[in-house]
């Protein structure tokens, strides 16, 4: 707790963002296996792909940067006013909200799966292939609660290290597992496109048990332990987590209701522009690297009453996400091959995943920077500002690609709806912190 409350700010986000960094990249290189695993089997499997990702990632937002970041708020801003025993209460608070919350996944996700991707455009094969795999991924979807609950919790503590190995650890076995099962290296049997969803759910799950062997044989400052349910704990959670949701469903959503608009120029297109939004969706895994040390040090600062050096994190925070975002989206939009090539043959598909890349890759940068900031927006306890401007997004987005769909303009104009929308979050996210809930010193 003194790190993240007296040590240089430069340093102690080192310290804490860098182990949170190699798990999200490992955690990302999964991702990326993925769709290079399913590449391997057809234009069709990556379109079920395509259908799936939004709502897997929605999942995994939801998990970590929604309700884990309340967590993860939570507990830091009970710990940095020394209130060891609330922050236990909030650990136990934060199993019982993750269980709850998976069950919903369960049942809309991992039963009604296949209306859902109908809706979005799906169908034959594509469809087969992405009720196949949802059954799998969000029938078991407690695994991924559980490890991204129990790992935000660790984080208010200020342990990035115990979560980073954990992830770390299954994403690599993941990569290999993954690409054993859809492809049938060995004596592996040749599951197909549900083969990344068994090995997800196997190896993220066995992270999530070590994790939670680690709170309850008291390894870490707060143990896991049952404690009584009290609707103030629950709340103080809540009013980060539970609003943050909304924040999920805008980020996840404008890519559902694109990948819908985008369904109607053909499987081709659906597959080129699944790639290009899997690569803009993993920026949030990569603003997160940063932006769970963000919650977690401002959170901190917050509880210790000291709003300033707050602000200074957050700004430092999502600077250092705006240069590495940025150097990202402009190598892929100046040569999109560098990421297309790894995945698909198909001259279609890839031109449609080109197209996408070059409009949108230059404002990556604004993206990135923009969800750091709602991360750190996170530690101070009120983000109905910050999921206000993602809801402005989500409308615009949805809004404007809608008119180019009605007046059958082309797909291009849907693109650069999707750009619009990376500038507004970023813009958005940064006014936030002229607010007052980022400056309670200004009102005392």
């Amino acid at each position: 707790m003194e790190l993240m409350l007296r040590a240089p700010i430069p340093a102690m986000l080192w310290k804490l963002a860098g182990p949170n960094v190699v798990a999200i990249t490992m955690l990302t290189s999964v991702t990326f296996a993925d769709a290079w695993y399913v590449g391997q089997l057809g234009t069709a499997s990556l379109a079920s792909l395509a259908l799936v990702f939004p709502f897997q990632t929605l999942m995994q937002m939801m998990s970590a940067g929604a309700i884990g970041g309340g967590v993860t708020s939570s507990v830091a801003r009970a710990l940095g006013s020394n209130d060891d025993a609330k922050a236990a209460s909030v650990v136990w608070h934060a199993i019982v909200i993750g269980v709850l919350m998976s069950f919903l996944f369960v049942v809309v996700l991992g039963v009604f799966s296949r209306p859902v991707f109908t809706l979005l455009g799906g169908e034959g094969v594509a469809l087969e292939g992405a009720v196949a795999y949802a059954r799998i991924a969000f029938g078991a979807a407690i695994a991924i609660w559980m490890l991204y609950i129990l790992a935000a919790a660790l984080r208010g503590m200020g342990d990035t290290v115990t979560p980073a190995r954990a992830i770390t650890t299954s994403s690599i076995v993941q990569v290999g597992l993954s690409g054993a099962l859809t492809l049938g290296w060995g004596f592996f049997p040749s599951m197909g496109v549900i083969g990344p969803a068994v090995a997800m759910i196997v190896c993220q799950g066995g992270a999530a048990l070590y994790m939670g062997y680690h709170l309850v044989t008291g390894k870490a400052r707060v143990q896991l332990r049952p404690h009584p349910i009290k609707w103030a704990i629950s709340m103080d959670i809540l009013q980060v987590g539970g609003i943050g949701l909304f924040n999920s469903f805008f980020m996840a959503m404008t890519v559902v209701f694109v990948t819908g608009f985008i369904g109607r120029y053909g499987t081709e297109a659906l597959a080129g522009y699944g790639l290009g939004a899997r690569l803009e969706l993993m920026l949030v895994p990569l603003s997160f690297g940063i932006g769970a040390a963000l919650t977690a040090a401002v959170g901190a600062n917050f509880g210790a009453e000291q709003y300033a050096r707050a602000r200074r994190i957050a700004w430092t925070g999502s600077a250092v996400t705006l240069v590495a975002a940025g150097a990202i989206g402009l190598t892929v939009a100046v040569a999109p091959g560098l990421w297309l090539n790894l995945f698909t043959e198909d001259t279609a598909a890839y031109s449609y995943g080109a197209l996408y890349l070059g409009i949108a890759g230059p404002f990556y940068a604004l993206f990135g920077a923009g969800q750091a900031l709602y991360f750190a927006s996170q530690g101070t306890g009120r983000v109905v500002l910050p999921v206000t401007a993602s809801g402005v997004r989500f409308f615009v987005v949805v809004g404007l690609g809608a008119t180019a769909v009605a007046l059958g303009w082309q797909v291009s104009a849907v693109f650069w709806a999707v750009a619009a929308g990376l500038v507004l979050i970023g813009i958005g996210q940064a006014l936030c912190l002229f607010t007052s809930g980022w400056r309670p010193d200004r009102s005392q």
